[in-house]
């Protein structure tokens, strides 16, 4: 093993953390990957099957409050990948506390904890644009850069929890890694689209699906940041690579409303149901995102037409959509 470079990822089985074990396998890394069950091969198998797997994967049982279990993952490595957090099927929680906040809380600082007990050298925590966006003070015309964070209690009064989670997280982590010297860099993503590795389907991908399978009539029109699943790996990968790399990076390529995202579907894939009809809501703000800061580490961002094209062949393939006009028995 020696000469090769080791990394671990939490979340290794989720829909982000599949796509960058295989991506590190295929760079070469022997990876730690954390999962809450090893055995459940609906959930991990396709991890197995990966290129390089067999000879350079470790899989690791670890909880995100388990600090011994993700001691262990992370030990011997000179990087930590932290992808893993609470994503929730609905947006309506019966006890936000318990099924969001403190396992995005308590669950990262686990994590930077065990990385500065095992001297890694560098984390990347996978924060996301949800601890950037929500923020009514913020300029209403001007893009929002890394310097904007969204606002907690007007998240909490909103009941946006996993912005709550998102942002008390990675504010948590500046905090420790200030207070410890750990070399910490965070990446923004919004809302991820491409294709799965994993067979269960993930909140981000259900956005696709629900613009394509329209079940409501009405939907609300508002301005949402999507960046393909390849930018957001390779963004994850340049911070880690980068000895430059430092503070906060919002990667996000694109804003659309919900009617613009149906037009450029109903474009390309017009043989769906789609929404006929939109709801215009109040924005807090314009909903653009500045990636300049990303962009000068060298991503080059996908464009749409070819994130969605990857995407919606995807849930094609997989069943999980079939055009209304194209039924086969």
């Amino acid at each position: 093993m020696e000469g090769k470079k080791r990394v671990c990822v939490t979340g290794a089985g989720g829909y982000l953390g599949s796509w960058l074990v295989k991506d590190l396998l295929l760079k070469g890394y022997v990876v730690h990957g954390t999962v809450r069950d090893p055995c459940d091969e609906k959930k991990n198998g396709h991890l197995k099957k990966l290129e390089n797997a067999s000879e350079n994967l470790h899989i690791f049982k670890a909880d995100l409050l388990d600090y011994e279990g993700l001691y262990s993952a992370v030990k011997g490595c000179s990087g930590v990948f932290h992808v893993a957090c609470p994503v929730p099927g609905t947006l309506k929680l019966h006890n936000p506390e318990v099924e969001m906040l403190e396992p995005a809380i308590a669950g990262t600082l686990n994590i930077l904890r065990a990385c500065t007990n095992a001297e890694v050298k560098k984390v990347v925590l996978v924060s996301s644009a949800a601890a950037v966006t929500c923020n009514p003070k913020w300029p209403k015309d001007l893009a929002m850069d890394e310097s904007c964070w969204s606002d907690i209690e007007f998240c909490r009064m909103i009941e946006y929890w996993y912005g709550v989670g998102k942002t008390t997280a990675e504010c948590k982590a500046w905090d420790y890694a200030k207070n410890t010297g750990l070399n910490l860099v965070t990446v923004c993503p919004s809302i991820v689209i491409g294709p799965m590795l994993q067979s269960t389907l993930n909140a981000s991908s259900s956005f696709l699906l629900e613009f394509m399978k329209d079940t409501k009539g009405t939907v609300e029109n508002r301005r949402l940041p999507y960046v393909y699943v390849q930018d957001t790996l390779n963004a994850m990968i340049l911070a880690y690579e980068k000895p430059e790399a430092e503070g906060r990076y919002i990667c996000s390529a694109f804003t659309l409303s919900a009617k613009e995202m149906v037009e450029k579907l109903k474009s390309m894939y017009p043989d769906y149901v789609y929404p006929t009809s939109f709801s215009e809501v109040e924005e807090l703000n314009s909903g653009k995102l500045n990636c300049k800061k990303l962009e000068s580490l060298g991503l080059r961002f996908t464009p749409l037409e070819e994130s969605l094209t990857s995407a919606v062949k995807n849930l094609e393939v997989t069943g999980l959509l079939v055009p209304v006009n194209k039924h086969h028995d």
